[in-house]
């Protein structure tokens, strides 16, 4: 059975754990504060395969050390960025991790990050426009989506499902790209080997 770990991050307040919760119980928790790491495991179905999920919820304080925290969530297959699109501060965060993961986790696909705006349904007090952050992402290569934890649970099982296969679909992809590797090593081996069997 395949596995997935995905590390959740933003600012405080944003609806990180929220989103978890909504997406692996069903429910909607509105107000949300720990002081510890969280680390949920689930096993799941997606498009028919069963998958070992974990999500990795850090506690806020360090999410304020994003050096830490960087190094803290290597081992991720994937991230889900989080940022509240009526506090443009939360969006500067999400932009400022993004582009630290991306620095730091050489290894990171672009593909493994997904920018999330929560709490459409505060569009009245909007400060992030949607167009601005669908911009940042595809500048930087991140799946995008805009949602309300709140009032959509429907769009943010959705949001998992798209990272989900995007996890599936890279390691797949790694996969292939060893196994290539590994085949041509093979054929180098045995074109040296015959070279010296001639000598």
């Amino acid at each position: 059975m395949s596995s997935a770990k995905v590390a959740i991050l933003g600012s405080d307040g944003v609806g990180k754990s929220a989103l978890v919760v909504r997406y692996l119980t069903g429910r909607f928790i509105g107000e949300y504060a720990s002081n510890a790491d969280l680390l949920y495991k689930k096993q799941i179905k997606v498009d028919g395969r069963h998958l070992n999920l974990e999500v990795f919820d850090p506690c806020s304080q360090l999410c304020h050390n994003r050096t830490e925290l960087v190094e803290q969530v290597r081992w991720a297959d994937a991230f889900v960025v989080v940022y509240d699109i009526s506090d443009h501060v939360t969006f500067r965060e999400a932009k400022s991790l993004i582009s630290n993961l991306k620095k730091s986790c050489k290894s990171l696909t672009s593909q493994a990050i997904f920018l999330v705006g929560n709490k459409q349904d505060l569009c009245h007090a909007r400060e992030v426009s949607e167009e601005d952050a669908r911009f940042f992402a595809e500048e930087t290569g991140a799946l995008f989506c805009e949602l309300s934890v709140a009032e959509h649970p429907e769009e943010v099982a959705i949001m998992f499902v798209q990272l989900l296969r995007t996890v599936q679909e890279v390691a797949k992809a790694r996969e292939r790209r060893r196994h290539s590797g590994s085949k041509s090593m093979t054929r180098l081996i045995n074109v040296f080997g015959k070279r010296r069997q001639s000598v």
